[in-house]
């Protein structure tokens, strides 16, 4: 799912160097590497930003995509030279799981909102199986989906949750997105609703709120998002993620290299190619057939750069500096 609409500009007062405390909690120094965070309910995105650099006890800590405060689950950061890594992961598909509101819509598409209409209970409870199943099939696969008017695209330059709390009308562009997996779980009558517990694969740039917006509409009867996790971005699962009140970041801390070699095409390096690549050199590599980047690793196990081959060469992308002992 994209930025919320309560994800701000991270706050720059609340980084700064670790304190004795921040320490106690696993500050890296200028080690670097990928931390996998499961977020919790009620904060935004940028909260766990600002907090991880307090323990880090650095400000060099970037994210891979936001969620939304009401939403929990995985949240991949980089920390020092390893936010270099963030902009390969942005494009990924995820994994969610959802409940989803038959019966009402609100203006922000989820539970936060303000309800703007109502079906009448007999309406909710008419909703056959066979209609359900051609709704979320209608929603699945390729699909042009119209984002929420509350989400973090920018619009004349401003975010368009700001716009939509200034009271002006935003009208966003709809765009393909991929519905890899729609599947039912579960299914209940709640006070009048009807609370659908769904399981969502799909590409970058996706909105679960859209998808229960959207629903609820072929239906006729509206519908919201009420509980959002994210469970999977790419390779990296929220099983493996740390609980943020509990995180020691230096213990948990994903090296670069490892994280590279889940998301690419590796390539050990000789000695003298690391120091070739490490001076921005182009590299032959005869026989590596990858259509993407790929990771070049240097003989001792760390990550030297990522690599996009042309040919037989290998063009530096992104290269990685060796952390430098404090």
């Amino acid at each position: 799912m994209s930025a919320g609409r309560r994800d701000r500009t991270p706050d720059d007062v609340n980084g700064g160097a670790a304190s004795n405390g921040a320490v106690s909690n696993g500050a890296v120094g200028r080690r670097s590497g990928i931390l996998l965070v499961d977020k919790p309910q009620g904060i935004t995105s940028h909260d766990v930003v600002a907090r991880t650099r307090r323990l880090a006890g650095t400000r060099k800590v970037g994210h891979a995509g936001t969620l939304d405060p009401m939403a929990t689950g995985l949240l991949v950061l980089g920390v020092n030279s390893a936010t270099r890594l963030l902009t390969y992961l942005v494009g990924l598909d995820k994994e969610y799981f959802a409940t989803i509101r038959l019966g009402a819509s609100t203006n922000t598409d989820d539970a936060d909102g303000t309800e703007l209409e109502r079906a009448s209970a007999a309406s909710v409870a008419s909703i056959g199986g066979e209609s359900l199943a051609r709704g979320i099939s209608a929603l699945t696969g390729e699909i042009r989906q119209v984002p929420s008017s509350v989400s973090a695209i920018k619009v004349d330059g401003q975010r368009a949750y700001t716009l939509a709390r200034a009271g002006e009308t935003v009208e966003l562009a709809a765009r393909s997105v991929t519905i890899s997996a729609f599947e039912l779980l579960d299914s209940r009558g709640v006070d009048g609703f009807l609370d659908l517990d769904v399981r969502v694969e799909c590409s970058s740039g996706t909105y679960i709120r859209a998808l229960a917006r959207d629903l609820g509409a072929t239906l006729s009867v509206g519908g919201h998002l009420t509980a959002l996790r994210r469970s999977r971005i790419g390779p990296f699962l929220v099983a493996d993620a740390a609980e943020l009140e509990t995180m020691n970041v230096a213990e948990s801390l994903l090296d670069p290299a490892v994280a590279a070699e889940r998301l690419f095409p590796s390539y050990r390096l000789s000695e003298q190619e690391a120091i070739d690549l490490g001076h921005g050199k182009r590299l032959t590599i005869p026989g590596l057939d990858a259509s993407g980047p790929v990771a070049a690793i240097e003989p001792d196990g760390r990550l030297a750069g990522l690599v996009e081959l042309i040919g037989d060469v290998a063009k530096p992308l992104v290269n990685f500096p060796k952390d430098v002992p404090e």
